[in-house]
């Protein structure tokens, strides 16, 4: 009968411990711009999804805002709520920046779809 610890898989660091156990190695520019589009999707996203639900839902209202503008100012705010929570903590994928990033995207959409108009 072998025990647990024969099972577990060895990894480069416990093979030899002077040896780290990831690399670094600098980013070619192809992986730079997938990290930029990475970082930048959830935004773009989450503006562009909410500004169709909210056409969708309150077609009469927002009809005369055009769904491309509702999702442009949306997405930019998302993404600068996305900048922000990087700079705060340091490191991105924090669910408190995502919360942000909705709370952003729906306060920009109620006031380039609602806010009262000066005639």
């Amino acid at each position: 009968m072998s025990s647990r610890r024969d099972s577990v898989a060895l990894s480069p660091a416990t093979v030899n411990p002077s040896r780290p156990a990831f690399e670094a190695r600098p980013l070619s520019p192809l992986d730079a711009i997938w990290h930029l589009a990475n970082f930048f999707a959830p935004a773009l996203g989450v503006g562009l999804l909410s500004s169709l639900m909210a056409k969708l839902l309150w077609r009469r209202e927002l009809k005369g805002a055009p769904w491309l503008r509702l999702g442009a100012w949306a997405s930019l705010y998302g993404a600068l709520v996305l900048v922000a929570g990087l700079v705060v903590f340091g490191h991105d994928g924090k669910m408190a920046t995502y919360g942000a990033m909705v709370l952003a995207c729906a306060a920009v959409l109620w006031w380039v779809g609602f806010r009262p108009r000066r005639h």
